[in-house]
């Protein structure tokens, strides 16, 4: 058991690792993303700055385009007219022509390289977009594996962690049932065949008896012997009990656990309280005989562990469910710790499985043991 905790708590170490891996990359990636963002709205600013440069560069070309066209219109009527001016006004009109010419093809120029810096822009900003769209559907898959990591694989984990416990859980039941035979087997041998070889031995005691010593000394031996036989059914019937109460079947659920608690009660010497109502109801006799194992391994539990003076089992019957509560005194237990451990707290988390209830344990040091347990009614008065 110890080496399969082992083997979880490895492989959670190797998942917790990945996670790790795989979430700073998620954050390097977001740190491009935010990154590529930044620069896709400096770059739209700029983009925005300089398509007013080149519509306002666009109106002044065109007003410049218009006085070069009438400077030349001027220039052409002079050269036309060239007695009818000085030299000074032709030298004048051609300079202004020249430089009216020379300014419109800088800033035409200039317009082209701006046009050219705008598309240039425009390209990084749609090569951005592509960069962005792409880190986002790689943060998608990156979400989508951190939550398989996180989740469905943990899930997987804890389902080989449930089929490792079961499949222990099942070696030990055979263990148990093994160990239960040898229990078995000793108490017979122990008990009633002991018994009744002294039954056996005693009665050969009566016939020598009768034969020497007379009928009232033979009357003494057989009073002995109906003792050990006696004895010897008491031991069968307490055998024959722990293996399946008989009561269960002729008397129902309600009168078989109060007549075991009496009994423990009497014979631990503890105070043992049953709280429930007189009910000759009648459920499925798998379900009777599951109910009453989970209380006489809750009363167990609490004789052996709890080291307390009363427990108390309240049984509780709708039309829907059985409620039961197993609650003692005495100095509980840490939970997280015992659940690891506790074979008997398994075996009574699948038996109420089995059930389809639910089974809740509260405890802590000092303080007692409360054992809740709702089991849905199954076959109610089938036998």
């Amino acid at each position: 058991m110890s080496n399969i905790l082992d083997q979880d708590q490895m492989l959670n170490k190797i998942i917790d690792e990945m996670v790790n891996v795989v979430s700073n990359s998620k954050e390097e990636i977001f740190n491009l993303s935010e990154h590529s963002r930044q620069e896709q709205e400096k770059l739209a600013e700029e983009v925005k700055e300089i398509r007013n440069q080149v519509d306002q560069m666009i109106a002044d070309n065109d007003q410049l385009e218009r006085r070069l066209k009438l400077s030349r219109q001027r220039l052409s009527d002079v050269s036309k007219n060239f007695s009818q001016y000085s030299e000074e006004q032709v030298q004048e009109t051609y300079n202004t022509t020249y430089e009216l010419h020379t300014k419109l093809v800088v800033q035409r120029q200039q317009e082209e390289e701006l046009v050219k810096r705008r598309d240039e822009l425009e390209n990084r900003i749609r090569a951005l977009d592509e960069n962005i769209a792409r880190t986002e559907n790689v943060m998608s898959k990156i979400n989508v594996m951190l939550h398989y990591l996180t989740e469905d694989f943990r899930e997987v984990n804890d389902a080989l962690t449930q089929a490792n416990q079961k499949y222990n859980f099942g070696l030990k039941i055979i263990d148990a049932q093994e160990e239960e035979r040898r229990k078995l087997s000793r108490d017979i041998h122990d008990g009633p065949a002991q018994m009744l070889a002294n039954v056996m031995i005693r009665s050969d005691i009566v016939t020598k008896t009768l034969r020497e010593r007379g009928i009232d000394e033979a009357t003494k031996e057989i009073k002995e012997v109906k003792e050990l036989v006696r004895n010897a059914l008491y031991e069968v019937r307490k055998i024959i009990y722990d293996l399946r109460p008989m009561a269960l079947d002729d008397l129902g659920l309600v009168p078989t656990l109060r007549k075991y608690l009496k009994t423990v009660e009497d014979y631990h010497e503890i105070k043992v309280e049953f709280k429930a109502k007189e009910s000759n109801k009648r459920y499925n006799q798998k379900f009777e005989a599951a109910v009453f194992r989970l209380v006489q391994e809750s009363v167990q539990n609490a004789i052996k562990h709890a080291d307390t003076s009363l427990i108390e089992v309240i049984f509780e019957e709708t039309v829907q469910q059985v409620n039961v509560q197993v609650i003692d005194h005495g100095k509980g237990f840490d939970i997280e710790t015992e659940k690891e451990s506790s074979f008997g707290l398994t075996g009574m988390r699948e038996r109420v499985d089995m059930l389809g209830g639910t089974i809740e344990l509260k405890s802590e040091q000092g303080q007692g043991t409360k054992v809740l347990m709702q089991l849905p009614v199954q076959g109610e008065g089938e036998g």
